[in-house]
């Protein structure tokens, strides 16, 4: 895949091309305990694209979701890895996904709440990460349960338990480590979204920039480079999105 040098001047308005990193979401990128460099499949591909365009990168990182579309709304990002949601699609032009996520609940191991059906009641209220893929599609979604958004995606449990909440989401694998952690609790049986993890970039940088993006995310799925990041980064659960 070759990239016109248009393309690469409209990644590049600052001279380098501005990746917008979320840290909300563990199994896309994380930390170094001791470097604070972050890592993870979303850093990789990052990395790919800068290569690609033969420029510099720069990582722009942020703790939650909602923090890293804004920096792309506003353009302090060229381009970013995103849950596909139609209102973030208002401002970024999204690729296809390069992975799937399931999206899940948590509640206690004495909850009344058995299935995905009885979430959905008055009584209930449902931890969520602010600004993160869940909390957009749980906001259109449940018509009665009430939604408490915590500060961040990896903070849902800690606030799920704080304020004795009845009921957490967000994404399975994270669920799943804060459920060994703690004790007690336990997932529903069955996914209430797919997550789909895309790239994605201000929608004024115009079409060629975007179906460069795309053509650059469906040629990393095709060589086995998303496979090969998730595998290298210990990901479980997770998985590669079909061609499109």
């Amino acid at each position: 895949m070759t990239i016109d040098s248009s393309v690469v001047t409209a990644f590049t308005p600052t001279g380098k091309v501005r990746a917008s990193i979320n840290l909300g979401n563990p199994i896309l990128a994380n930390k170094h305990a001791e470097t604070g460099e972050p890592f993870g499949v979303s850093i990789d591909l990052a990395r790919a694209f800068a290569e690609r365009l033969g420029v510099e990168l720069e990582l722009v990182v942020f703790d939650t979701a909602g923090k890293s579309v804004e920096a792309i709304n506003e353009e302090r990002a060229d381009f970013g890895f995103f849950a596909v949601d139609p209102l973030r699609g208002e401002l970024i032009a999204f690729t296809a996904p390069y992975v799937l996520i399931e999206g899940f609940y948590l509640v206690r191991d004495d909850s009344p709440v058995k299935t995905n059906a009885d979430v959905d009641r008055p009584h209930n209220r449902v931890a969520v990460g602010e600004g993160s893929a869940y909390d957009l599609f749980l906001t259109r979604e449940l018509k009665a349960a009430q939604m408490v958004r915590a500060p961040t995606s990896p903070a849902v449990v800690q606030t799920f338990l704080e304020q004795n909440l009845e009921v957490a989401a967000g994404v399975k694998q994270q669920l799943e480590a804060d459920a060994r952690k703690v004790g007690g609790l336990r997932l529903l049986d069955e996914r209430f979204m797919v997550i789909q993890q895309a790239m994605g970039t201000p929608k004024s940088r115009g079409e060629a920039a975007a179906a460069a993006l795309h053509a650059f995310v469906e040629e990393m799925k095709a060589s086995g480079f998303v496979t090969n990041a998730l595998n290298r980064h210990g990901i479980i659960g997770a998985s590669v999105a079909p061609k499109v």
